[in-house]
């Protein structure tokens, strides 16, 4: 198991965000995590990474246990964190980000992600001199994923990469997704388009209201008439 989440409690003052949340994600595995706004998916994200505080709960990492470490540690244990909101760094340019994010690796480390960026996202490559917060939506998406993989982590955990996209971008997004993890990279992932997170993941966790509620192979949760009709819209 490469990742092994066990009974986190995570707190907001009075409001219990995460009750009780456990989960399991495998080697070479792609994991969604669904649920409505507001149920604690990015909640869970950062709690893993050690964003947030968790008022209780383990989590461990390749066996080892990463609950109390901190968040630039965890990177460099090999679990990468690309949070919802495309946040470039909007002065630098598409290489200068990439850069940015290969900072706890070696400089031919960082010259290897730079080109495995290129080749995954060959939009990047025609942008590299280009001002980062001049990029579209799309090519925003793109290079934050890129950055993430700078660390050349082991698990990538993904929040909301659809988040604001045009359809045609969302496809092209999703692809990039199951390549990385073709390429053997495991990921979590928290998308609020279940239909599509469902049809590239091999298993899935549902979460409301700070709960994991539902969870199973994602072609069975596809094909649950509860879930179609609370989560796929159908």
């Amino acid at each position: 198991m490469l990742l092994d989440v066990k009974e986190l409690n995570v707190h907001y003052g009075v409001i219990h965000a995460l009750q009780g949340v456990s989960m399991e994600v495998d080697d070479g595995e792609i994991v969604a995590l669904l649920g409505a706004n507001g149920a604690g998916k990015t909640t869970t994200l950062s709690s893993i990474s050690n964003l947030v505080p968790k008022t209780s709960g383990r989590v461990f990492f390749q066996g080892m246990d990463i609950t109390n470490q901190a968040a630039h540690t965890i990177v460099e244990m090999g679990l990468g964190h690309v949070p919802e909101g495309r946040h470039v760094f909007s002065d630098l340019t598409v290489k200068e980000n990439l850069i940015m994010g290969g900072y706890t690796r070696k400089r031919t480390d960082i010259e290897r992600g730079i080109e495995r960026s290129f080749t995954l996202f060959p939009r990047l490559r025609e942008r590299s001199e280009q001002i980062a917060g001049t990029l579209s939506g799309g090519e925003q998406q793109m290079l934050v994923m890129a950055r993430g993989l700078m660390s050349h982590p082991r698990m990538l955990l993904l929040d909301e990469p659809s988040m604001g996209l045009a359809p045609l971008i969302v496809e092209e997004v999703f692809k990039n997704i199951q390549l990385i993890n073709d390429q053997g990279t495991s990921i979590l992932l928290v998308e609020q388009n279940a239909e599509m997170a469902l049809s590239i993941a091999h298993r899935a966790y549902v979460l409301e209201t700070g709960k994991i509620v539902a969870s199973g192979l994602a072609r069975d949760l596809s094909e649950s008439q509860e879930i179609q009709a609370v989560y796929l819209g159908r």
